[in-house]
């Protein structure tokens, strides 16, 4: 089985579960086990969403949806 996850805790579950070796493909914001930044990253997120609060990326996505733009490269 191959597994790509897209959401950090996704990715924590998986370590737990000691299914690693399965795990081919990660997001930038995988960060934890410190392991899972040795895998591969195959989605990132455009919006610098370190420095943002929760409201202003809820206000961006929803601006980026209603575009029709991207929110992931």
């Amino acid at each position: 089985m191959r597994v790509v996850s897209f959401l950090p805790s996704a990715t924590e579950i998986v370590f737990a579960l000691g299914a690693e070796s399965c795990l081919v493909g990660v997001t930038d914001k995988c960060t934890y086990p410190p392991e899972a930044q040795r895998k591969p990253i195959v989605v990132t997120s455009i919006l610098p969403t370190n420095s943002l609060s929760g409201a202003e990326i809820d206000a961006a996505v929803r601006s980026i949806w209603n575009g029709a733009s991207r929110c992931f490269g």
